[in-house]
């Protein structure tokens, strides 16, 4: 009896060594570093499940042992997470156990979209239409189609989507983006108007986004935008028009070929701020928050003219014939 139980207990010491040794064993497959050489992108299709992408990912190459990570399931199912489609970068040095993690996690690749400042909503669709990986929900549909889709019906576009870089992945649609713009537009709208100085010549947060979006075309100096919003308020204070290039330009729409006539400037467009008195009738482009803030805070002066210089500065002027000696040395002679 006594020898019975002593090939039991060998037979038991044997079975747990090799239980062991086994275990350790798959714990091995697991923590072995994937099969890639380099930063791979791979993607989790929607709907596919756990077993489904190991068997792929063994099928590519990418790991050696499927039945170690089918084997997680059965001895380790809570450390299965529930796998979330999208495209995952593998890397080099990761293991099994953190390339199942990985593909459970939310650290999916994404991919930088830059809305310029100063661009207009024409420029942005083309720019949207052509983002790589980005859903398009909105090709061959109007403006007004698009913007009822973003529960904005009957509201005109243009000034309304805050320029800016915004991050997206695979399946995420060009609407979330016009969304995320448009919400973050009107936040930073209403914190700039909240702060207003008290003697404007606009009356509403709409009229200083067509004031910051003059504005932003006018001038890409920071240390300008609040000279030539003094400039532009002392002109509607004193009766005089804005006179500004960028509303002919707007107004002319697509048959705009990068220069205006004389014959430009006396066409009478709803934004031919020549012909024109007071602001257009919505803003010309996506003023960023610099503009903005100008727009709510002119800088106090007796300037009423500027002129472009050529290096990206303009030079200010309180009369007319010191503009036009400053017309005749910066545009004239040039």
């Amino acid at each position: 009896m006594l020898r019975v139980v002593k090939i039991l207990l060998v037979l038991a010491i044997l079975a747990g060594a090799a239980l062991f040794g086994g275990y350790r064993y798959w714990e091995s497959r697991l923590e072995a570093p994937i099969a890639v050489s380099e930063p791979t992108l791979y993607e989790v299709p929607r709907g596919a499940g756990y077993n489904r992408v190991v068997a792929d990912l063994a099928r590519r190459g990418v790991i050696e042992d499927a039945w170690a990570f089918r084997l997680l399931t059965r001895l380790e199912p809570e450390s299965v997470p529930r796998l979330r489609a999208g495209e995952y970068m593998l890397e080099p040095d990761m293991s099994g156990r953190e390339l199942v993690m990985l593909l459970g996690s939310d650290r999916v690749v994404t991919y930088p979209l830059t809305i310029p400042e100063g661009w207009t909503f024409r420029q942005m669709r083309a720019l949207l239409d052509n983002a790589p990986k980005l859903e398009n929900r909105t090709a061959g549909l109007s403006d007004e189609e698009v913007m009822a889709l973003l529960d904005r019906e009957g509201m005109h576009p243009e000034g309304w989507f805050f320029p800016d870089t915004y991050r997206y992945h695979k399946g995420v649609s060009d609407l979330e983006i016009l969304r995320q713009a448009l919400t973050r537009m009107e936040a930073v709208l209403e914190e700039v108007w909240a702060g207003r100085a008290d003697d404007l010549t606009i009356d509403t947060p709409y009229e200083a986004l067509i004031m910051a979006s003059l504005i932003e075309r006018e001038t890409g100096a920071p240390e300008e935008r609040r000279e030539i919003a003094g400039v532009f308020k002392r002109r509607m204070e004193t009766g005089m028009r804005l006179q500004t290039d960028p509303t002919v330009i707007y107004g002319m729409g697509e048959r705009y070929d990068g220069r205006i006539t004389r014959a430009d400037l006396r066409e009478a467009t709803p934004y031919n701020t020549y012909v024109i008195d007071g602001m257009p009738p919505t803003p010309i482009a996506m003023p960023g928050r610099a503009s903005l803030e100008a727009a709510v805070d002119p800088l106090p002066g007796d300037t009423l003219y500027f002129v472009s210089r050529g290096d990206g500065t303009h030079h200010f002027s309180r009369t007319l014939r010191e503009h036009n000696n400053a017309v005749n040395r910066y545009i004239r002679n040039r």
